[in-house]
Formats: structure tokens, C-alpha cells, sequence
């Protein structure tokens, strides 16, 4: 992909061969030529964004694939319409683009964009009849044919026992079209026994054809990202320093969710309730800094930043939020040191010196994406954290064993945001709607102990 600085408000994007397919799904070999204003080129993405973040959204709360497609179809269709349906296609591919090269900078930023993007291309690639599905593997080259009727006759009875091995429905054999496919590319299917191999290719049902293409989906834009980078770090990060590298960067930690700037529910928290509620109901990111704080009585900028905005975001009043971090404070700072050195940054956070920015508090993928060094507090212990602080750190919020050993495998799986629903579940004793915020959590925790509480008080009152 080839940026050209026509003027400062406009991106031209240079693709290098191709052709528009006849499906709707692409596989983004090459980028649209196109003027696209700067306007566009950050709407589109965050266009595209609210549909990436819905996958995990969805996935984090546990639903059926089904019901994980239809709901990420219908934010497709909201999000990504256009005026004209010519358009979409354009919009299609530059949204893709332009997120691409949002997330190709680090391995981070890479592994979950090549997640959800291959979630995203398998949910629209199913959608598709057989005759597109067919149309696309023809166009795209790949090394996948429908097997002949002669071929399907001399093969139907071995064809028959695989399916009805795995359960898949020997009935169904004369109704399914199969493809031949080299063994080496559906390595999960031979090892799961799902199909049946003959001189080196697997017969897969058309079934499991999504499966195989969004392997090779996957395959195809690891790649792309590792380049992408490549080609940006060496040709256009440097011009590109102060026009596009911004919105990048903000792209890259955009959340699409609840301004939490505000408690949620619009109540006010006192400085006298954080202890109580330090231990109930914060994130452990949260609780770590809360209780770091109390033992070394300072935390560094990034520390005083991530839980300075969740105070302010979870309720707690300017006037409370400058008294809570001078008495912190205190035992090493006089208060007149801290007025002087430290209280603007509060007072900053809450719109009230400066630029009056009403500041939002961090989200887990900002959090996640932080790089705390040493003597640093903040950022995410699920990515941060040794397997053995964060073991000590689950039990000290009294999580059960069988609780810390779920928290530590998504841990070991890199699904922090996973990782954190599972301790919350495992502090509150039950389901949680997925945590993509501290801020949220703390609102859930909320909710669910003050569910808890009146249920209690019906129960004494009833006996």
C-alpha cells in the first residue's frame, strides 16, 4: 500500500494490480486506488472497528456461534452501509486497510486484529451461497476443486464411514458436494479424523469448506501485517509523522463502548467507601495500584493516571479525588509539596486546568497495550504480571483454586479480557456479560451486590 500526501486532508492510496471479484468477500490482496479524505479514511475504520470489537464482545459473553453471526451481520449492515452499494466494496476494503495498518506495529496489535478479522471473513464467507463460495476459490486461485461425479461414485462408501465415524451424518453424503484438497492445508480435520484422505488429498464437504479458507485467510494476512510494518517503518512513518501517525495511534487504543468520563450510574462515590470497595468490587488492575499506593505510599505518573481516571470514573468528586491522593501521599510528601507538584494533574484530569479536557478513563485495550517498566504499576497484570504474581495476586482476591486455574490458562492463551471476566466470576459466584472495561466491572460488581443485598433483606423480612 502506497500513500501519496496530496494535501494534508486528503489520502491517496495506490494498489499495485487486481481486480474487483464477484463476491462480496475479498481477500484484500490489494488496496483500493482511491483519493480518500482524511475524514473518511478514520470514519471508515472506526466503522469496521465497531464490528472487530463486537466479535470479542460477543465471544467474551459465551454466546453460540449463531448467535455471535446474526449479531455481528446486523452491526455489518448498520456500520458499513453506504449511499451507494457501489460503495461498499470500496469502503470494504479501505476500512480493512486502513485497521491493518492501525495494528501491524506491534505483535499485540497483530495477534488481535488477525483474530478478529479472520472471525469476521469466516461469519461473511458462510454467509455466502455455494455458487459465490465456488466463485470466490476459482477467482482467488485456490487449490480446492468440487470432486467429478465418477470421482464422488468410486469414493462414496469410504466417503459415508468417515462421516458417519464423526458424527457428521453418513445420510447426508449423496446431498453434500466435496472438495479435494491437499492434506497438508486441513492438517485439524485429518487429526480430528473429519475427513478422508486418499494419495494425499482430503475430501472435505462443503460444510467444512469455511474452514479451510479461512485458513488460509489467516495464513495470507499474518504475513501481509509482519510486511505492512516493514513497509511503513521504512518508507512512510517519517513523512507521515504528524498527519497520519496521530490518528493511527488513536485507533490503535479506541474503545467503542459507554463514556465512563461519568459513573455510570450517576451516583457519587465518598472517599470514606474506596477501602470497602477497593476489595469488593474493583478490577485487579484497580485493586493492584489501589493497594500499591497504600504500601509505598507514591505510584508514578502512569499508575497515578490509570486509577486517578477510574476514581474519577467510578464517581469519586474532584475535591474528594485531591484529598484522597494528599492523604496517600502524606507520610513522604508534605501537602504543601503535593499542591505544588501534583494536584494540577488532578485537577487536570477533571477538565479544570489546561486544555479543560473532560478525560475518560482507560480501557482494557489501552490498559493492555501500556508498557509499564521498572518500578512501574500500571498496565494489565494478566499480560504484565509473572504466572506467579498473578497466582499470588487471584489469592488474594480469595478465588478458588479451580477459579485461578481457569484465570491462569486464558492467561497462558493471551485472552486477558477473558481472563478477567473469569475473576470476576469467580469473586462474585456468578455469570459475567464480558469485561472490556475496569470501569464496567466495577458497575457490574456493583449491580450484582446490591442485587444480592436487597434480596437478602426480602428474605428477612418474608421470615
Amino acid at each position: 500500500m502506497e500513500f501519496r500526501s496530496k494535501s494534508s486532508s486528503v489520502v491517496a492510496v495506490k494498489a499495485y494490480g487486481g481486480g474487483a471479484g464477484k463476491s462480496k468477500v475479498s481477500m484484500y490482496l490489494v488496496a483500493p486506488e482511491a483519493d480518500v479524505a482524511i475524514e473518511d479514511f478514520e470514519q471508515y475504520a472506526l466503522d469496521r472497528l465497531h464490528v472487530l470489537i463486537a466479535i470479542e464482545e460477543n465471544r467474551s459473553r459465551g454466546k453460540r456461534a449463531e448467535d455471535v453471526e446474526a449479531a455481528v451481520m446486523d452491526l455489518w449492515r448498520k456500520h458499513m452501509r453506504t449511499v451507494q452499494s457501489d460503495d461498499l466494496l470500496q469502503k470494504d476494503v479501505i476500512s480493512h486497510f486502513v485497521l491493518r495498518l492501525v495494528h501491524c506495529r506491534t505483535e499485540e496489535l497483530r495477534r488481535w486484529f488477525l483474530e478478529m478479522e479472520t472471525a469476521l471473513f469466516r461469519i461473511r464467507f458462510r454467509m455466502e451461497s455455494p455458487e459465490l463460495q465456488k466463485a470466490f476459490i476459482e477467482e482467488h486461485k485456490l487449490p480446492y476443486k468440487i470432486i467429478s461425479a465418477a470421482e464422488f461414485d468410486g469414493m462414496k462408501e469410504k466417503l459415508a464411514q468417515v462421516m458417519r465415524a464423526s458424527g457428521q451424518g453418513a445420510g447426508l453424503v449423496g446431498e453434500t458436494a466435496f472438495y479435494k484438497v491437499p492434506f497438508e492445508e486441513v492438517l485439524d480435520l485429518v487429526a480430528t479424523r473429519k475427513v478422508y484422505i486418499h494419495q494425499g488429498h482430503a475430501y472435505v464437504p462443503r460444510e467444512q469448506l469455511v474452514t479451510i479458507v479461512a485458513n488460509h485467510f489467516r495464513s495470507m494476512l499474518s504475513q501481509a501485517l509482519v510486511l505492512t510494518n516493514r513497509n511503513w517503518t521504512a518508507m512512510f512513518a517519517a513523512q507521515e509523522e504528524d498527519r497520519l501517525t496521530p490518528i493511527l495511534e488513536a485507533l490503535s487504543k479506541r474503545y467503542l463502548a459507554p463514556d465512563y468520563s461519568k459513573s455510570a450510574s450517576g451516583s457519587a462515590v465518598t472517599l470514606q467507601e474506596l477501602d470497602g470497595l477497593a476489595m469488593r468490587s474493583f478490577p485487579l488492575c484497580m485493586r493492584h495500584l489501589y493497594l500499591k499506593l497504600q504500601e509505598d505510599r507514591h505510584l508514578r505518573h502512569g499508575g497515578r493516571q490509570q486509577l486517578g481516571l477510574f476514581l474519577k470514573g467510578i464517581g469519586l468528586k474532584l475535591d474528594d479525588a485531591l484529598a484522597f491522593w494528599r492523604g496517600a501521599f502524606a507520610p513522604r510528601m508534605p501537602a504543601e509539596k503535593f499542591d505544588k507538584e501534583y494536584a494540577y494533574n488532578v485537577r487536570h484530569n477533571y477538565g479544570k486546568e489546561g486544555k479543560r479536557t473532560d478525560y475518560t478513563p482507560y480501557s482494557c485495550m489501552y490498559i493492555i497495550m501500556s508498557s509499564p517498566g521498572v518500578g512501574d504499576h500500571h498496565g494489565c497484570p494478566y499480560r504484565h504480571f509473572s504466572p506467579e504474581n498473578l497466582h499470588a495476586a487471584l489469592s488474594g482476591m480469595r478465588l478458588s483454586p479451580k477459579s485461578i486455574d481457569e484465570v491462569m490458562e486464558k492467561t497462558r492463551g493471551r485472552h486477558y479480557q477473558l481472563a478477567c471476566a473469569a475473576t470476576f466470576e469467580g469473586a462474585h459466584s456468578c455469570q459475567c456479560d464480558g469485561i472490556n472495561h475496569p470501569n464496567q466491572y466495577f458497575e457490574q460488581s456493583r449491580k450484582f451486590l446490591k442485587e444480592q443485598a436487597e434480596k437478602a433483606t426480602e428474605m428477612e423480612t418474608d421470615s
